[in-house]
Protein backbone atom coordinates (compact mmCIF):
# COMPACT_ATOMS: atom_id res chain seq x y z
CA UNK A 1 0.00 0.00 0.00
CA UNK A 2 3.25 2.18 0.30
CA UNK A 3 1.65 5.59 1.72
CA UNK A 4 -1.24 5.95 0.54
CA UNK A 5 -4.14 6.28 3.58
CA UNK A 6 -7.28 7.40 2.29
CA UNK A 7 -9.40 6.52 -0.79
CA UNK A 8 -12.83 7.38 -1.86
CA UNK A 9 -15.34 4.24 -3.42
CA UNK A 10 -17.86 5.64 -5.66
CA UNK A 11 -20.22 4.11 -4.61
CA UNK A 12 -23.70 3.61 -6.98
CA UNK A 13 -25.71 1.44 -4.78
CA UNK A 14 -25.01 -1.57 -6.82
CA UNK A 15 -23.28 -4.71 -5.67
CA UNK A 16 -19.73 -3.62 -7.45
CA UNK A 17 -19.24 -0.82 -6.07
CA UNK A 18 -20.37 -2.23 -2.26
CA UNK A 19 -17.76 -4.66 -2.12
CA UNK A 20 -15.21 -2.55 -3.80
CA UNK A 21 -15.38 -0.76 -0.67
CA UNK A 22 -15.70 -3.79 1.31
CA UNK A 23 -12.50 -4.85 -0.02
CA UNK A 24 -10.39 -2.04 0.62
CA UNK A 25 -11.46 -1.58 4.15
CA UNK A 26 -10.30 -5.47 4.75
CA UNK A 27 -6.91 -4.36 2.96
CA UNK A 28 -6.38 -1.75 5.74
CA UNK A 29 -7.39 1.23 3.77
CA UNK A 30 -9.05 4.07 5.35
CA UNK A 31 -12.18 4.16 3.05
CA UNK A 32 -14.84 6.68 2.46
CA UNK A 33 -17.95 6.55 -0.01
CA UNK A 34 -18.92 9.14 -2.57
CA UNK A 35 -22.43 8.76 -4.03
CA UNK A 36 -22.44 10.86 -7.36
CA UNK A 37 -25.42 12.24 -8.57
CA UNK A 38 -25.63 12.70 -12.50
CA UNK A 39 -29.35 13.03 -13.77
CA UNK A 40 -31.66 15.10 -12.19
CA UNK A 41 -34.69 13.96 -13.47
CA UNK A 42 -38.24 11.85 -12.85
CA UNK A 43 -38.81 8.56 -14.61
CA UNK A 44 -42.14 7.91 -16.52
CA UNK A 45 -43.57 6.82 -13.14
CA UNK A 46 -43.39 9.94 -11.35
CA UNK A 47 -40.18 8.70 -8.99
CA UNK A 48 -36.48 9.66 -8.92
CA UNK A 49 -34.57 7.39 -10.45
CA UNK A 50 -31.76 7.67 -8.01
CA UNK A 51 -33.41 7.81 -4.76
CA UNK A 52 -33.08 3.73 -4.60
CA UNK A 53 -30.16 3.67 -5.55
CA UNK A 54 -28.97 6.44 -2.75
CA UNK A 55 -30.75 4.72 -0.08
CA UNK A 56 -28.99 1.40 -0.95
CA UNK A 57 -25.59 3.06 -1.04
CA UNK A 58 -26.73 4.88 2.51
CA UNK A 59 -27.12 1.03 3.74
CA UNK A 60 -23.82 -0.12 2.77
CA UNK A 61 -21.83 2.33 4.35
CA UNK A 62 -23.96 1.79 7.53
CA UNK A 63 -22.83 -1.74 7.36
CA UNK A 64 -19.29 -1.14 6.78
CA UNK A 65 -19.32 1.41 9.05
CA UNK A 66 -17.85 4.36 6.31
CA UNK A 67 -19.02 7.71 5.58
CA UNK A 68 -21.17 8.66 2.42
CA UNK A 69 -20.45 11.94 0.27
CA UNK A 70 -22.50 12.78 -2.17
CA UNK A 71 -21.60 15.80 -4.80
CA UNK A 72 -24.09 16.71 -7.90
CA UNK A 73 -22.56 16.35 -10.93
CA UNK A 74 -25.92 16.46 -13.16
CA UNK A 75 -24.39 19.93 -14.66
CA UNK A 76 -21.10 18.81 -16.32
CA UNK A 77 -23.01 15.30 -16.90
CA UNK A 78 -25.42 17.19 -19.14
CA UNK A 79 -22.79 19.47 -20.81
CA UNK A 80 -19.73 16.91 -20.82
CA UNK A 81 -21.46 13.50 -21.71
CA UNK A 82 -24.88 13.83 -22.70
CA UNK A 83 -25.06 17.05 -24.97
CA UNK A 84 -22.57 15.14 -27.11
CA UNK A 85 -24.71 12.49 -26.93
CA UNK A 86 -27.33 14.05 -28.36
CA UNK A 87 -25.20 15.71 -30.99
CA UNK A 88 -23.92 12.21 -32.17
CA UNK A 89 -27.53 10.80 -32.44
CA UNK A 90 -28.27 14.31 -34.68
CA UNK A 91 -26.12 13.52 -37.04
CA UNK A 92 -27.15 10.03 -37.02
CA UNK A 93 -24.33 8.21 -35.50
CA UNK A 94 -24.93 5.77 -32.60
CA UNK A 95 -22.62 6.95 -29.73
CA UNK A 96 -21.73 5.23 -26.82
CA UNK A 97 -22.58 7.86 -23.88
CA UNK A 98 -20.72 4.68 -21.31
CA UNK A 99 -16.92 5.86 -22.92
CA UNK A 100 -17.55 9.36 -22.51
CA UNK A 101 -18.91 8.84 -18.95
CA UNK A 102 -15.75 7.26 -17.65
CA UNK A 103 -13.56 9.71 -19.15
CA UNK A 104 -15.19 13.39 -18.06
CA UNK A 105 -17.14 12.26 -14.78
CA UNK A 106 -16.06 9.12 -12.96
CA UNK A 107 -12.32 9.51 -13.77
CA UNK A 108 -12.30 13.61 -14.16
CA UNK A 109 -14.86 15.15 -12.29
CA UNK A 110 -15.84 12.26 -9.36
CA UNK A 111 -11.77 12.30 -9.33
CA UNK A 112 -11.28 16.29 -8.84
CA UNK A 113 -13.83 15.84 -5.95
CA UNK A 114 -12.37 12.83 -4.02
CA UNK A 115 -9.57 15.08 -4.06
CA UNK A 116 -10.71 17.95 -2.67
CA UNK A 117 -11.86 15.71 0.20
CA UNK A 118 -8.25 14.38 0.57
CA UNK A 119 -8.34 11.47 -1.08
CA UNK A 120 -5.11 9.50 -2.33
CA UNK A 121 -6.96 8.03 -4.76
CA UNK A 122 -10.00 6.79 -5.69
CA UNK A 123 -11.93 3.49 -6.50
CA UNK A 124 -14.79 1.74 -8.42
CA UNK A 125 -16.07 -1.02 -9.34
CA UNK A 126 -15.13 -1.45 -12.69
CA UNK A 127 -13.93 -5.43 -13.89
CA UNK A 128 -10.84 -4.23 -15.27
CA UNK A 129 -6.65 -4.42 -13.70
CA UNK A 130 -4.36 -1.63 -13.54
CA UNK A 131 -0.76 -2.38 -12.88
CA UNK A 132 2.11 0.56 -12.87
CA UNK A 133 5.37 -0.82 -14.19
CA UNK A 134 8.43 1.39 -14.41
CA UNK A 135 6.78 4.64 -14.12
CA UNK A 136 4.07 4.14 -16.37
CA UNK A 137 0.31 2.64 -16.26
CA UNK A 138 -0.79 -0.24 -17.62
CA UNK A 139 -4.66 -1.44 -18.10
CA UNK A 140 -5.41 -5.08 -18.30
CA UNK A 141 -8.86 -6.85 -18.65
CA UNK A 142 -10.29 -8.29 -16.03
CA UNK A 143 -10.11 -11.63 -14.92
CA UNK A 144 -14.31 -12.77 -15.38
CA UNK A 145 -13.55 -12.07 -18.74
CA UNK A 146 -17.83 -12.40 -18.93
CA UNK A 147 -17.85 -8.85 -17.20
CA UNK A 148 -14.64 -7.55 -18.10
CA UNK A 149 -15.10 -3.68 -17.94
CA UNK A 150 -11.96 -2.78 -19.90
CA UNK A 151 -13.53 -1.21 -23.41
CA UNK A 152 -15.62 1.42 -21.32
CA UNK A 153 -12.51 2.14 -19.76
CA UNK A 154 -10.36 2.80 -23.27
CA UNK A 155 -9.83 6.40 -22.68
CA UNK A 156 -8.34 6.84 -19.63
CA UNK A 157 -5.29 8.68 -19.06
CA UNK A 158 -2.09 8.22 -17.41
CA UNK A 159 -3.08 10.54 -14.62
CA UNK A 160 -6.45 8.91 -13.85
CA UNK A 161 -5.33 5.61 -14.25
CA UNK A 162 -2.29 6.57 -11.83
CA UNK A 163 -4.71 7.92 -8.81
CA UNK A 164 -7.38 4.51 -9.74
CA UNK A 165 -7.86 1.31 -7.96
CA UNK A 166 -10.11 -2.03 -9.46
CA UNK A 167 -10.65 -3.55 -6.28
CA UNK A 168 -12.94 -6.28 -8.24
CA UNK A 169 -10.55 -6.75 -11.32
CA UNK A 170 -9.15 -10.05 -10.06
CA UNK A 171 -12.68 -11.69 -9.16
CA UNK A 172 -15.58 -13.21 -10.59
CA UNK A 173 -18.95 -11.54 -10.65
CA UNK A 174 -20.35 -14.87 -8.90
CA UNK A 175 -17.58 -14.39 -6.05
CA UNK A 176 -18.38 -10.95 -5.71
CA UNK A 177 -22.14 -11.70 -5.23
CA UNK A 178 -20.71 -14.32 -2.42
CA UNK A 179 -18.97 -11.78 -0.64
CA UNK A 180 -21.38 -9.27 -0.47
CA UNK A 181 -23.73 -12.03 0.88
CA UNK A 182 -21.66 -12.61 3.20
CA UNK A 183 -20.74 -9.48 4.84
CA UNK A 184 -24.74 -8.64 4.77
CA UNK A 185 -24.81 -6.16 2.23
CA UNK A 186 -28.17 -5.70 1.09
CA UNK A 187 -26.89 -5.02 -2.69
CA UNK A 188 -25.94 -8.78 -2.72
CA UNK A 189 -29.12 -9.42 -4.71
CA UNK A 190 -29.56 -6.46 -7.12
CA UNK A 191 -29.65 -6.64 -10.48
CA UNK A 192 -27.04 -5.34 -12.14
CA UNK A 193 -28.32 -1.61 -13.85
CA UNK A 194 -28.75 -1.17 -17.59
CA UNK A 195 -29.66 1.45 -20.38
CA UNK A 196 -27.54 4.59 -20.77
CA UNK A 197 -25.04 5.73 -18.10
CA UNK A 198 -26.35 7.05 -15.21
CA UNK A 199 -29.78 7.62 -17.14
CA UNK A 200 -31.21 3.80 -16.52
CA UNK A 201 -33.65 1.83 -18.52
CA UNK A 202 -36.20 3.75 -20.36
CA UNK A 203 -38.12 3.84 -23.51
CA UNK A 204 -35.45 4.80 -25.67
CA UNK A 205 -37.55 6.01 -29.05
CA UNK A 206 -39.80 8.08 -26.61
CA UNK A 207 -36.89 9.23 -23.93
CA UNK A 208 -34.60 10.58 -27.10
CA UNK A 209 -37.56 11.97 -29.17
CA UNK A 210 -38.02 14.51 -26.11
CA UNK A 211 -34.23 15.84 -27.58
CA UNK A 212 -34.36 15.38 -30.82
CA UNK A 213 -36.79 16.34 -33.60
CA UNK A 214 -37.57 13.29 -35.90
CA UNK A 215 -38.90 13.16 -38.88
CA UNK A 216 -40.70 9.95 -40.90
CA UNK A 217 -38.90 8.79 -43.82
CA UNK A 218 -39.01 5.73 -46.34
CA UNK A 219 -37.25 2.57 -45.41
CA UNK A 220 -36.06 1.01 -48.70
CA UNK A 221 -34.46 -2.42 -49.72
CA UNK A 222 -30.84 -2.68 -50.82
CA UNK A 223 -32.41 -2.70 -54.43
CA UNK A 224 -34.02 0.47 -54.03
CA UNK A 225 -37.54 -0.57 -53.60
CA UNK A 226 -39.53 1.28 -50.65
CA UNK A 227 -41.52 -0.77 -48.44
CA UNK A 228 -42.19 1.09 -45.47
CA UNK A 229 -42.05 3.59 -43.39
CA UNK A 230 -39.85 4.75 -40.57
CA UNK A 231 -40.33 6.86 -37.35
CA UNK A 232 -37.35 8.80 -37.35
CA UNK A 233 -33.71 7.69 -38.73
CA UNK A 234 -32.25 8.48 -35.57
CA UNK A 235 -33.74 5.97 -33.56
CA UNK A 236 -32.30 2.98 -35.71
CA UNK A 237 -28.78 1.67 -35.51
CA UNK A 238 -26.85 -0.75 -37.97
CA UNK A 239 -27.41 -4.74 -37.41
CA UNK A 240 -30.74 -3.83 -35.78
CA UNK A 241 -33.91 -6.10 -36.17
CA UNK A 242 -36.44 -5.21 -33.41
CA UNK A 243 -38.59 -2.04 -34.15
CA UNK A 244 -38.85 -1.36 -37.74
CA UNK A 245 -42.39 -2.26 -38.24
CA UNK A 246 -41.80 -4.07 -41.70
CA UNK A 247 -44.24 -7.02 -41.33
CA UNK A 248 -44.61 -9.36 -44.55
CA UNK A 249 -43.73 -7.97 -47.85
CA UNK A 250 -45.04 -9.05 -51.11
CA UNK A 251 -42.99 -10.59 -53.23
CA UNK A 252 -40.04 -11.12 -50.39
CA UNK A 253 -39.59 -14.37 -48.28
CA UNK A 254 -40.94 -14.06 -44.53
CA UNK A 255 -37.46 -13.74 -43.05
CA UNK A 256 -36.47 -10.69 -40.61
CA UNK A 257 -35.39 -7.45 -41.56
CA UNK A 258 -32.08 -5.43 -40.58
CA UNK A 259 -31.22 -2.00 -40.91
CA UNK A 260 -27.82 -1.72 -43.47
CA UNK A 261 -27.57 1.55 -43.73
CA UNK A 262 -29.23 5.30 -42.70
CA UNK A 263 -29.16 8.19 -45.00
CA UNK A 264 -29.08 11.03 -42.50
CA UNK A 265 -29.37 13.82 -45.17
CA UNK A 266 -32.48 12.51 -47.10
CA UNK A 267 -34.21 10.47 -44.48
CA UNK A 268 -34.16 6.99 -46.05
CA UNK A 269 -33.77 3.59 -43.90
CA UNK A 270 -31.94 1.16 -46.23
CA UNK A 271 -32.98 -2.71 -44.93
CA UNK A 272 -32.29 -6.45 -46.19
CA UNK A 273 -33.20 -9.60 -45.13
CA UNK A 274 -30.62 -11.74 -43.34
CA UNK A 275 -28.67 -11.71 -40.35
CA UNK A 276 -25.39 -12.11 -42.49
CA UNK A 277 -26.48 -10.38 -45.57
CA UNK A 278 -22.95 -8.87 -47.31
CA UNK A 279 -24.34 -5.22 -47.03
CA UNK A 280 -23.89 -5.27 -43.07
CA UNK A 281 -20.11 -6.53 -43.31
CA UNK A 282 -17.29 -4.08 -43.23
CA UNK A 283 -13.44 -5.53 -44.11
CA UNK A 284 -11.75 -2.07 -42.67
CA UNK A 285 -12.62 1.32 -40.75
CA UNK A 286 -11.57 4.48 -39.67
CA UNK A 287 -11.19 5.78 -36.46
CA UNK A 288 -10.27 8.99 -34.70
CA UNK A 289 -10.18 11.07 -31.41
CA UNK A 290 -7.84 8.32 -30.33
CA UNK A 291 -6.29 7.89 -26.92
CA UNK A 292 -3.33 5.88 -26.51
CA UNK A 293 -3.28 4.68 -22.63
CA UNK A 294 0.33 4.24 -22.29
CA UNK A 295 2.73 4.51 -25.54
CA UNK A 296 1.53 5.53 -28.82
CA UNK A 297 2.31 2.73 -30.74
CA UNK A 298 4.62 2.43 -33.88
CA UNK A 299 2.89 1.98 -37.24
CA UNK A 300 1.91 -0.55 -38.76
CA UNK A 301 0.66 -2.56 -35.31
CA UNK A 302 -0.76 -6.00 -35.11
CA UNK A 303 -3.36 -6.40 -32.86
CA UNK A 304 -6.82 -7.22 -31.87
CA UNK A 305 -10.11 -5.02 -31.57
CA UNK A 306 -13.49 -4.65 -30.39
CA UNK A 307 -15.72 -2.63 -32.19
CA UNK A 308 -18.81 -2.88 -29.55
CA UNK A 309 -18.71 -4.41 -26.16
CA UNK A 310 -19.69 -7.55 -26.20
CA UNK A 311 -17.83 -8.80 -29.57
CA UNK A 312 -14.55 -11.15 -29.15
CA UNK A 313 -11.88 -10.04 -30.01
CA UNK A 314 -10.78 -9.56 -34.05
CA UNK A 315 -8.08 -9.58 -35.57
CA UNK A 316 -6.73 -6.51 -37.34
CA UNK A 317 -3.83 -4.42 -38.49
CA UNK A 318 -4.02 -0.51 -37.78
CA UNK A 319 -2.10 2.32 -40.24
CA UNK A 320 -1.81 5.49 -39.66
CA UNK A 321 -4.05 7.91 -41.40
CA UNK A 322 -2.69 11.41 -39.70
CA UNK A 323 -1.89 12.46 -36.25
CA UNK A 324 -5.48 11.68 -34.85
CA UNK A 325 -6.74 9.34 -37.22
CA UNK A 326 -6.26 5.44 -37.88
CA UNK A 327 -7.11 2.80 -40.74
CA UNK A 328 -8.04 -0.47 -39.22
CA UNK A 329 -7.96 -3.84 -41.61
CA UNK A 330 -9.77 -6.61 -40.57
CA UNK A 331 -8.17 -10.26 -41.23
CA UNK A 332 -12.00 -11.36 -41.49
CA UNK A 333 -14.89 -8.67 -42.05
CA UNK A 334 -16.96 -7.61 -39.50
CA UNK A 335 -20.46 -7.57 -38.67
CA UNK A 336 -22.24 -4.28 -38.16
CA UNK A 337 -19.27 -2.10 -37.56
CA UNK A 338 -21.36 1.69 -36.21
CA UNK A 339 -19.55 4.78 -36.81
CA UNK A 340 -19.91 6.85 -33.11
CA UNK A 341 -19.11 3.84 -31.47
CA UNK A 342 -15.61 3.32 -29.94
CA UNK A 343 -13.01 0.81 -31.58
CA UNK A 344 -10.91 -0.63 -28.56
CA UNK A 345 -7.50 -2.09 -28.94
CA UNK A 346 -5.70 -4.60 -27.10
CA UNK A 347 -2.19 -6.88 -26.98
CA UNK A 348 -3.64 -10.14 -25.76
CA UNK A 349 -5.40 -8.83 -22.29
CA UNK A 350 -3.37 -5.35 -22.09
CA UNK A 351 -6.19 -2.26 -23.19
CA UNK A 352 -3.64 0.21 -25.80
CA UNK A 353 -6.86 2.39 -26.01
CA UNK A 354 -9.19 3.25 -28.75
CA UNK A 355 -10.81 5.69 -31.16
CA UNK A 356 -14.08 6.65 -32.02
CA UNK A 357 -15.36 5.15 -35.46
CA UNK A 358 -15.66 7.56 -38.08
CA UNK A 359 -16.71 5.45 -41.28
CA UNK A 360 -16.44 1.93 -42.65
CA UNK A 361 -15.05 0.13 -46.06
CA UNK A 362 -17.38 -2.43 -47.25
CA UNK A 363 -16.12 -4.74 -50.02
CA UNK A 364 -13.83 -2.75 -52.26
CA UNK A 365 -15.29 0.68 -51.29
CA UNK A 366 -12.62 3.54 -50.24
CA UNK A 367 -12.85 4.26 -46.64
Amino acid sequence: MGNLKKIIVGVSGGVDSSVAALLLLEQGYEVEALFMKNWDENDEKGSCIWESDVEDALSVCDKLRIDLNTVDLSEAYWHKVFRLFLEEYHHGRTPNPDVLCNQEIKFRAFLEHARALNADMIATGHYAIGRNHAGKNYLYKGADLNKDQSYFLCRLTQSQLKQSIFPLGTLKKSGVRRLAKKAGLVTHDKKDSAGICFIGERPFRDFLSRYIPTQRGIIRTVDGETIGEHAGIHFYTLGQRQGLGIGGVKGYPEEPWYVMDKDVDNNILTVAQGHDHPSLFSHSLVASNLNWITDKPAFPLACSAKTRYRQADQNCTIERVDDDKIRVDFARPQRAVTPGQYAVFYAENQCLGGGVIESTRKNQESA
